[in-house]
């Protein structure tokens, strides 16, 4: 089914806008508290590794942060329609405030996305998580995805091992439109 509907609305008081480039600070700077510190000092290099400025200067079509009343940041998605597969929408990165988690933000963003996504042709969303990353694993089997098959199970999860480089095991999801 495409989706084409007009995608949830925000919680009440919050505001949705396409990022730029001075949100990449921002977004640095919150994800080792929204990420309780998953994964040591190893784990915050790695998320920082993988939200360069570049997606705040050259991806930010698909994408969105929301902001509070006040200005201040309390999620963001970042996402793409794939150049090189444009039949395929995909979120690269997701936050939201723990303290916001559970009232369907998280879910409003995905579905803005792939609102995003289908009117620009994309028939499938792609994204993937880490293993050890339950919570994610968990809210995107909610929202309709498939863990796609991998190359090892962990802990009854398919996984691909060393995906993202030696050692950097990932999960792998998809989800039509």
């Amino acid at each position: 089914m495409i989706v084409t509907s007009v995608p949830d609305a925000l919680p009440a008081g919050l505001t949705a806008r396409q990022p730029t480039e001075s949100d990449h600070p921002r977004v640095l700077a919150l994800m080792d508290t929204w990420w309780g510190g998953l994964g040591g000092d190893d784990g915050a290099r790695q998320r920082a590794l993988l939200v360069p400025r570049l997606f705040f200067q050259h991806f930010t079509v698909g994408s969105s942060v929301v902001e509070d009343g006040d200005g201040k940041l309390v999620a963001f998605l970042v996402g793409f329609v794939s150049p090189s597969r444009p039949e395929v929408g995909y979120i690269h990165f997701v936050g939201v405030d723990p303290d916001l988690r559970g009232r369907g933000l998280g879910r409003t963003l995905y579905h803005r996305f792939f609102a995003y996504a289908a009117a620009h042709g994309a028939t499938t969303v792609a994204c993937l998580t880490g293993p050890d990353n339950r919570d994610s694993i968990a809210f995107h089997t909610r929202m309709g995805f498939d863990i796609e098959p991998g190359d090892k199970v962990l802990d009854g999860v398919e996984t691909h091992s060393d995906y993202d480089g030696p050692g950097l095991d990932r999960v792998t999801f998809s989800r039509p439109l």
